[in-house]
Parts: structure tokens; C-alpha cells; sequence
């Protein structure tokens, strides 16, 4: 509804407004009046005062109501709830507790972990004593000092902890069972949402949201945005999908000896890691090939004219959050440098992966300052053929591993496979060429001769298969994995072919040397972003009502893209009751415990929230976002969205406790 230009002149409407006047300031610009006007304009019935914890915060983050949209709403039947296991995070009264008890454990009693000589509860345990609330007959605990040490380790050891463990796949402070355990009275919505217990349909129950304040906004979401591609994936692709990297050759294998070029298909694998690059290429070893008369060509046809600028969004295109989505990604595009301090005041490094005909300073000399970034302890840079490092290290930082994203994704893949070739003993006579043309396109028959002339091999010698869907949107939503999001959200252009999705027809190189083989005719189909972004808006008009958000890549490391709570809310809605849901609520991160979220906890120690929230958060410099599941104390699931928006920069330290109490004030329902 537009306001009118007509003042009202009802004391009782001015009496009623007067609260919201109170908090707004003045404002220049034409977007933040804009968000104004929409608080004012809502009609009061329906724009619910926002609870007064999250009034305090926003006051004392200088922020307004006009800054925030909120919205959540009840989803599901408290009595057949489709989150995982509440996790007990417990605070021991002693340091000397075993060691034993710094393990997450498993009860089947919730009454058991309460008030003994060992550990105490924490306030929202003592709520749940208080209020004899039920809690469901699967508890996971794990101690507080567990979270903070290992956060701490993290930190101590790497100026990229989310990098460092998407890339080297490390475990969570949760062991895998607890990450899969599900409460005892689960619904089994995997097979036709029947009841596990009496084997009936369930009902889906529509409810009125608890609390909605602006939720028709549009607002920038920063990495919140990342819930859209990955849920739309798991829902058209499957969670069990793979993309298979595939490596066929022309001419002819005579004793281990390649007389031919070496093609190698890429698929838009999201996490194409060094170590299975030398998986990949030891296979084709074992498929008998030792030496290779001819080139290795990289085909990364997959994906089009997506390369982009990474100095392009904030100008640090040597953090690997900027890293560019390439149709053959390999390690993120990203090397990990390792300093190991000397007794001479120098420090050893050590690079992972190593790159082929490129140099790298393997000491440096230290300095007395703390730890940063690389791009203050190292100050790297890039040139045609070394690594410059432009400052000392600082000798604080000790053993350390820095991430450092490479500007070239295919001149990166190119150099790594290069080197892993050679490092498995094996000769190249050509060179490795990466191009987002298929083979055929650039190789013609002038251009080859003898046995290189030779066909392309009917079937591929290896079939590599990634890691499954699930797997990698865990690292997507856990660690806020940019690329990998972005490799996620063109694949559902190249593979989607399901619920409202249609992909883009294919165009065949026209060859009559490859007329034979499944290069051509089993290869995906190639998409770009525009064709990408279409069918994530038709999978959206398909099964949604609410407008398609705008996206201009799948990341949400972006300024231009919008969405709204509302959006949201209903994507996470839908998704609750989806065969896929498991999946997608297991990959968020939990409050106060894992992921991005973790901080949580240290923030708001007293919150009900705390492993209560599977929360996906989002930051850019004027952008603080949250969005996910809660599960209220009264065993009530909610869908929650809180979206800020500032003109200005954020003090994020200020800003996100403004979600931080949205997550506990639900969590208190």
C-alpha cells in the first residue's frame, strides 16, 4: 500500500506513530527514506512491535527499525519436528574434568545432563528444568571450553579458518554421528511424509508468522543469498549427484606411450582439491598411460564467460573468497603457504599445492609485529613467473598456513596438473592448455598429423566422480564457501533438468572425428550466468509464490542483489518439508557450536538459542544478515529471516547481536 500525500489528522493514528518518529533519523538517502515510507505505510494490524531485547540492540548498534527486516513463523508439528537433535553445550565447573568429557556424547535421557558435581547447566538448560519443558529423548552435549579452544586453534593456526577447512575437509567439533543424529519422534519426509510412528500422512500446517516486521523489503542478504542455490540444487539435482570429471584422448596408446593429445572434460566439480587432482591423474596413470606425445588440453566448455575480475568487488583479489568459478576449478583456486620459524631469524615456507615452472621463495625473513592477514604479514604478489613477498613476517606467527588466492583460475589448473604429472614420474612433451571451447573446436584436422590425427576415444579411460551434492553444500552453507557456491549455482543451469527447471538445448561441435564418442554426446550442457540465474527464477515461479529474489551470482557477494524476509521465509518454509530437508538443515551452521555461527555463544552466553539454531549468516561491510531454523523450548520449530541494511558501514561487532537477540527471543517460544 503507498502512503498518500494527504496528512491524516487523526490524533489517535498520530498517537500511534509517534513511537516509530521517535526512532527514526534523519536520513539523506533516497533508498533508506524508501524503507521508511514501507514502515510507516504497513498497516499497524500487521506490523507487529518488534520484542524489546531486539529494540535494545538496535539502539545500542545505532541502528533503526527501518534498518531491519524480520520475520518468523512456526513450521511443522511440534510433535513430529524435522530438525536435528538440540545440542547441550555445558560449561564444567572444573578444568580438571577427563578429558573424556571435552567429547560431544550422546544421551537418551535429557534428564541426565542436568545439575550434577561434575558439570553445571547453562541458563537455558535451567529454563528447561524451570519450565518442565519436553524435550525430545536424543540429546547431543558437548562442553563449552570443547567450542572455545578448538575456535581459538583454528584461529591461531590460519588467517582463513573457513578456507582451511572446507580445502582440507576437517572435521567439525561435531563427530559424524552427532552431525546425523535426528530426534527419536522424526517424521520420515524422505519417504512420502508419513508419520514414523503410525505410518498415516502428515499434515502440512500453514501458520500465522510469531513476528513480521518489514518483510516485503528488498534488501542486499550478503551470504544468507547462499540458501537459495543450494537448496534449489539439492531439490532439482538430488542429494546424492556427482559430477563426473572425465579424461578421454585422441590418437593411439602404443605400451604405456600416448601418441595423442590427453582431453580432460571438466564438469564444474565445486571442489576439485589438489589431492583429488593427483587421484584423478593417478587413474589415468593406471589406465597405462606414462607418457604423453602430444598436449593435456583442459576442457572447461561446462561453463561460459564466467571468469571475473577478483580485485573487482572490494579490491583484494588475493583473498580466496574473490576466487572466480572456472568449469575445471581446481583447489579454489587457491595455495596454502606454511611458515615454519628457524633459529635465524628467517621462517621456512612450504606451498600446498606446488606449481609447475613458477617460483616460490621457500624462506623469509621475520619481523617483531603481530599476526594478520597475508595480505599484511606476507604482502604477496603475483608476477608472470614468481611469487613476490613484500613484507617480513611477523615472528609471531610462528607455524602458521596463509591462503592465498592465484588471479588465474585456468593458468592455476594448468600449472598444478603440470606438476602432479610430472610428480607421478610421467613425461609431457606438449604443454597443458585450458580453454572453454570443447576439443574439436580448437583442434582440426590440419592442425594434428599421424597417430595424433587419430579419433577421439569412443569412452572415457576415467570417470572421476566428485564428492556428492550433500557433502559440498555442508561446506557451502558451514563455511560460507563463495566459489563453490557459485560452481553449485551454474550447475543447476548445465544439470537441472527437474521440477521446473529446464535446461538450455545443448550445441554440438560439429566434428566428424568425434561423431562416435561420448565426449560430445554425454558432456553437460554449457551454461553461463544469465542462463543459470533463469532457471533458478523458473524453479522459483514453479514452486514458490513470492517474487524471485535478484541474484547476479550465487554467492551473495554482491551490492546489486536483493531479496526479501519474505522470500526467504517461504524458500526455508518450503524446503522443511522437503526429501532433500536433512540435507540442507544438517549443512547450516548451529549457534553457539559450528560454522559461522559459532560466535554466537560468546556473544549472547546466556541465549536459549545456543544448539538450538541452524543458522546461515551473511556480512558485507553494510550488511548483517541471519537466516534458518530454530527449535523453540517448547519443542515448536520456526522459520527465522532478520536482514540489516545500513547506508553506512556496520560496526559488525554491534550489529549482529541485533540477530543474535532475534535467535534467542525465538528460541524462548
Amino acid at each position: 500500500m503507498r502512503p498518500t500525500s494527504k496528512r491524516s489528522r487523526s490524533p489517535a493514528l498520530v498517537a500511534k506513530l509517534s513511537p516509530i518518529f521517535h526512532h527514526l533519523r534523519p536520513f539523506n538517502q533516497v533508498s533508506k527514506r524508501l524503507a521508511v515510507l514501507a514502515l510507516i505505510a504497513t498497516p499497524l494490524y500487521a506490523q507487529a512491535a518488534l520484542p524489546a531485547a531486539i529494540q535494545a540492540a538496535l539502539s545500542r548498534a545505532d541502528l533503526t527499525e527501518a534498518d531491519i527486516s524480520i520475520i518468523i513463523t512456526p513450521v511443522g508439528d511440534k510433535n513430529a519436528s524435522h530438525l536435528p537433535a538440540p545440542i547441550q553445550v555445558i560449561d564444567s565447573q572444573s578444568d580438571n574434568s577427563s578429558e573424556s568429557t571435552s567429547q560431544p556424547t550422546l544421551t537418551t535421557n535429557a534428564t541426565s545432563n542436568t545439575n550434577n558435581s561434575v558439570q553445571k547447566t547453562t541458563p537455558s538448560d535451567a529454563r528447561d528444568e524451570k519450565n518442565h519443558l519436553v524435550q525430545p529423548s536424543t540429546l547431543i552435549t558437548i562442553e563449552q571450553r570443547t567450542i572455545k579452544k578448538r575456535e581459538q586453534a583454528l584461529h591461531a593456526y590460519t588467517d582463513d579458518p573457513y578456507t582451511y577447512q572446507s580445502l582440507e575437509s576437517i572435521p567439525t567439533v561435531l563427530d559424524d554421528s552427532s552431525k546425523t543424529t535426528v530426534i527419536d519422534d522424526h517424521n520420515n519426509h524422505e519417504s512420502g511424509n508419513t508419520d514414523s510412528n503410525t505410518g498415516t500422512p502428515s499434515i502440512k500446517m500453514s501458520f500465522s508468522p510469531l513476528l513480521s516486521h518489514q518483510p516485503d523489503v528488498a534488501r542486499t542478504p550478503a551470504s544468507t543469498m547462499k540458501l537459495v542455490p543450494s537448496f534449489i540444487a539439492l531439490d532439482t539435482l538430488g542429494t546424492g549427484f556427482v559430477w563426473h570429471t572425465r579424461v578421454y584422448h585422441t590418437g593411439l596408446i602404443i605400451g604405456d606411450r600416448l601418441h595423442g593429445d590427453l582431453v580432460i572434460q571438466g564438469s564444474g566439480d565445486p571442489k576439485m582439491t589438489h589431492e583429488r587432482l593427483a587421484q584423478l591423474l593417478y587413474k589415468v596413470q593406471s589406465a597405462g598411460i606414462h607418457h604423453i606425445d602430444g598436449d593435456i588440453i583442459i576442457d572447461s566448455a561446462v561453463f561460459k564467460n564466467i571468469t571475473k575480475d577478483p580485485a573487482a568487488f572490494d579490491n583484494s583479489p588475493l583473498r580466496p573468497y574473490n576466487a572466480s568459478p572456472d568449469g575445471f576449478l581446481v583447489n579454489f583456486s587457491t595455495i596454502g603457504i606454511k611458515s615454519y620459524p628457524l633459529d635465524n631469524g628467517q621462517a621456512s615456507l612450504i606451498y600446498t599445492p606446488q606449481l609447475a615452472n613458477y617460483q616460490l621463495p621457500t624462506t623469509i625473513n621475520t619481523r617483531s609485529a603481530s599476526c594478520g592477514q597475508a595480505s599484511y604479514s606476507l604482502s604477496p604478489q603475483w608476477k608472470a613467473k614468481q611469487l613476490m613477498l613484500n613484507a617480513d613476517l611477523p615472528s609471531s606467527c610462528g607455524e602458521h598456513v596463509f591462503y592465498v588466492a592465484y588471479p588465474d583460475a585456468k593458468d592455476f589448473a594448468a600449472r598444478i596438473i603440470a606438476e602432479k604429472w610430472q610428480a607421478l614420474g610421467n613425461t609431457l612433451s606438449g604443454d597443458v592448455i585450458t580453454q572453454e571451447v570443447p576439443y574439436a573446436g580448437t583442434k582440426s584436422l590440419k592442425s594434428t598429423h599421424g597417430l595424433t590425427a587419430l579419433s577421439m576415444s569412443p569412452l572415457p579411460i576415467v570417470s572421476y566422480p566428485s564428492l556428492n551434492l550433500t557433502q559440498q553444500i555442508y561446506d557451502i552453507n558451514h563455511f560460507s564457501n563463495n566459489v563453490m557456491a557459485e560452481q553449485v549455482a551454474l550447475s543447476i543451469g548445465a544439470y537441472g533438468n527437474a521440477k521446473g527447471v529446464k535446461t538450455h538445448d545443448e550445441t554440438h561441435v560439429k566434428n566428424h572425428r568425434n561423431e562416435s564418442s561420448l565426449y560430445q554426446f554425454g558432456k553437460p550442457t554449457t551454461t553461463d550466468y544469465p542462463a543459470a540465474l533463469q532457471s533458478i527464477n523458473q524453479w522459483w515461479q514453479t514452486n514458490l509464490s513470492t517474487p524471485p529474489p535478484h541474484l547476479t551470482n550465487g554467492s551473495g557477494l554482491c551490492r546489486e542483489c536483493t531479496i526479501s524476509a519474505a522470500n526467504l521465509s517461504e524458500l526455508l518454509t518450503y524446503a522443511y518439508d522437503s526429501p532433500s530437508f536433512d540435507a540442507y538443515v544438517n549443512s547450516l551452521g548451529v549457534a553457539g557450536v559450528s560454522g559461522t555461527i559459532t560466535a554466537h555463544g560468546e556473544r549472547l552466553p546466556e541465549s536459549a538459542a545456543i544448539g538450538r539454531a541452524w543458522i546461515k549468516t551473511g556480512t558485507l561491510n553494510n550488511v548483517t544478515s541471519m537466516a534458518g531454523y530454530v527449535k523453540g523450548l517448547s519443542g515448536q520449530d520456526y522459520v527465522v529471516v532478520g536482514l540489516i541494511n545500513s547506508e553506512q558501514s556496520l560496526n559488525a561487532y554491534t550489529a549482529r547481536p541485533v540477530l543474535d537477540a532475534m535467535l534467542d527471543w525465538t528460541a524462548e517460544h
